[in-house]
C-alpha cells in the first residue's frame, strides 16, 4: 500500500537497527521517553524493543488523555449522569469503561439507569442535541491538542445554530506543560524519572508545531525528535536521538516532516484560541497539579460550559489503591513491575485507566504479550538473529 508499506519495510528496518547499534556507546545507557501512548502501542505492535541494544531503554510517558484524567474528574461525570435524569452524557468509548472511585464507571452508571452514550465525535453529540430538544446533552470532552479543535468547532456550531441544550464538560489538556512538569521534578525527589530525550508526539505536533518544544532544549538541555507512528519512523527517530546524545547536542528535530511543520496548523490554533482559555491549574493522574496545563471554555462561551451550567464540583480522589497507573504514567514503573498486572488487572477487569485505553501502556503490554517470555512471543533467540555484520548498514 503506497505511503504505508514504505514505512514498514523489513530490510530498511534492519539497516536502521544496525545503524543504531553502530552509533551507541557501550559505556553509557540511553533513556528515551515516548510521550505519546500511540507510540507506545506502535513500538510493541512492531516489536521495536526487541530490535534495540540492551542499553537503550524506552520510558513510557503520560500521553494518553483517558489515562491522565484524574479520578475526581471522572467522578464528576458519573455524578452528573446519575443525579440529573434530564442529561444525556456523551463521550468516547474508552472513557466509559474507566473505573472511578469505588470502581464506579460510566458504563456501570448506565446499567443503573443513567443515560450515558458512546459517540465517535462531538458531531454525534450535536446531532443528539438537535434530535432531543427537551433533554440536556453534555459532551464529556477529553484529549490533547489533537482533539481540541473539533470540540471548539462543535461549540461554535452550537452557538451558530442556537442549540441551548448542548454543553461541554471540558477536560482538554496540553502536551508541552506535561513535558515541562516531567523535566521540572526535583532531582532529589523519588518521583524523578531520568530521561535523555523525548520521542515527540505525532498528531499533537501537526496542530501545535515542532517549535512548541523549544523549551525542552533551551531550558532543560533535552533533545526532542518528532516521530511518525510507523516502525521506520520510530527507529529513525531513535537513531537521531542517539546521535544528538553522542554529539552533546540538545536540538528539536522533526523526523515527521511529511506532516509536521515548525509552526503547526494556524487555523486550528485560531479556533482553539477563540473558544478556550487556559486554566490556572489542573490535576493530572500521576503528575499532580500542573499550572496552565489544561483548557476551559472562554468567558464568551460560558453558556456552553457544563461545569457552570450544572454547578459541577471537583472532589479529589485517588481511585483504587492497588492501581499503580500513576507510577506508570510518570515513567517510574513499567506495567510489568506492577504486582497485579495480567493477574488481577486485565482488559476484562481493569483496575485503572492504563489498562482500559487504546493508548494506555498497560493495554499495550497486555495486547502484545510483553508479560510473556520472549520465546512465547515468537522473538528469535540471540543465536538465530541476523548478525549486524551480515547487513550493509
Amino acid at each position: 500500500m503506497k505511503y504505508v508499506d514504505e514505512f514498514r519495510d523489513g530490510e530498511r528496518a534492519r539497516r536502521l537497527t544496525v545503524a543504531i547499534r553502530n552509533e551507541i556507546r557501550d559505556d553509557r545507557s540511553y533513556r528515551f521517553m515516548e510521550f505519546c501512548g500511540g507510540h507506545t502501542h506502535a513500538v510493541f505492535r512492531y516489536g521495536v524493543p526487541d530490535l534495540l541494544p540492551a542499553n537503550i531503554d524506552l520510558i513510557h510517558g503520560p500521553g494518553c488523555p483517558v489515562c491522565v484524567l484524574p479520578v475526581g474528574r471522572l467522578d464528576m461525570a458519573v455524578r452528573l449522569a446519575t443525579e440529573h435524569p434530564e442529561v444525556i452524557l456523551c463521550s468516547y468509548g474508552d472513557m466509559l469503561r474507566v473505573p472511578g472511585s469505588g470502581g464506579e464507571s460510566l458504563f456501570k452508571a448506565r446499567a443503573k439507569g443513567a443515560d450515558v452514550r458512546m459517540v465517535y465525535s462531538v458531531s454525534d453529540a450535536l446531532e443528539l442535541a438537535r434530535a432531543n430538544p427537551d433533554r440536556e446533552v453534555v459532551f464529556f470532552a477529553i484529549g490533547f491538542e489533537t482533539t481540541t479543535p473539533p470540540t471548539a468547532l462543535g461549540i461554535q456550531t452550537a452557538r451558530r445554530e442556537g442549540l441551548k441544550n448542548f454543553s461541554v464538560f471540558c477536560n482538554h489538556v496540553l502536551t508541552p506543560a506535561a513535558m515541562g512538569a516531567i523535566l521540572n521534578v526535583d532531582p532529589n525527589s523519588e518521583d524523578r524519572v531520568d530521561i535523555d530525550g523525548f520521542i515527540g508526539p505525532s498528531h499533537v505536533s501537526v496542530v501545535i508545531g515542532s517549535d512548541a518544544y523549544r523549551f525542552c532544549a533551551a531550558q532543560h538541555r533535552k533533545p526532542v525528535v518528532i516521530a511518525g507512528f510507523e516502525p521506520l519512523d520510530v527507529l529513525q527517530s531513535l537513531l537521531m536521538l542517539v546521535r544528538q546524545i553522542n554529539e552533546g547536542r540538545a536540538d528539536i528535530e522533526n523526523q515527521y516532516r511529511r506532516a509536521v511543520t515548525p509552526s503547526g496548523n494556524s487555523r486550528a490554533q485560531a479556533v482553539v484560541a477563540d473558544v478556550f482559555q487556559r486554566r490556572d491549574s489542573f490535576e493530572w493522574r500521576g503528575l499532580g497539579e500542573i499550572p496552565a496545563s489544561a483548557l476551559a471554555l472562554a468567558h464568551t462561551y460560558r453558556e456552553f460550559d457544563a461545569e457552570r451550567r450544572f454547578d459541577m464540583q471537583y472532589i479529589p480522589s485517588h481511585g483504587t489503591k492497588s492501581c499503580e497507573c500513576p507510577a506508570v504514567l510518570r515513567g517510574a514503573k513499567k506495567p510489568t513491575d506492577c504486582k497485579l498486572f495480567a493477574r488481577v488487572c486485565t482488559p476484562e477487569n481493569p483496575l485503572g485507566s492504563c489498562m482500559v485505553s487504546d493508548e494506555g501502556a498497560c493495554a499495550a503490554y497486555y495486547t502484545y504479550g510483553r508479560f510473556r517470555e520472549p520465546a512465547e512471543r515468537g522473538v528469535p533467540t540471540q543465536a538465530t538473529k541476523i548478525p549486524a555484520s551480515a547487513i550493509n548498514a
